[in-house]
């Protein structure tokens, strides 16, 4: 298993992953248009984060996008992991392990993390007992949102 930052050759695989997500998490379908546009600002804009993937036998298996949070009171940035898909076909194999484990040595690379955070549907308890044996915890935050 191989894994590595994103590159521009990556852009369909990701809005593959992403569309795919997105329609088993919340059964939501995503515009192409938009969410190559989305994916494309990230992979040649490194300041607002990056993509990382994991291939096997040279096929991307999955992949995670982090996004950084300033965060005035600790003076360093929260690492936020989003978008985490894994094929069907490559679950439970320690593939987002893995992908865990780069982000916190890119981490490591850059200064440090204020930490390392995430969502999860509540639902999920496969993703939570995951993110639970790689020293994650609930947070104490709730999060709010107006659209």
């Amino acid at each position: 298993m191989l894994i590595r930052k994103a590159q521009h050759a990556d852009l369909q695989a990701l809005i593959d992953f992403n569309q795919a997500m997105a329609l088993e998490t919340e059964d939501l379908k995503l515009d192409s248009e938009i969410l190559a546009n989305g994916v494309n600002t990230l992979l040649t804009s490194p300041e607002k984060g990056f993509y990382l993937v994991a291939e096997v036998d040279g096929e991307i298996a999955g992949s995670l996008m982090v996004t950084f949070e300033w965060s005035d009171w600790r003076a360093k940035d929260y690492y936020w992991i989003q978008s985490v898909y894994i094929r069907p076909e490559n679950r439970r194999q320690g593939i987002y392990g893995k992908l865990y484990q780069a982000v916190k040595d890119v981490a490591a690379e850059n200064g440090g993390a204020a930490s390392f955070r995430l969502y999860v549907e509540q639902d999920n308890s496969n993703a939570q007992k995951t993110y639970s044996a790689l020293g994650m915890e609930q947070s104490y935050y709730l999060m709010y949102e107006q659209k």
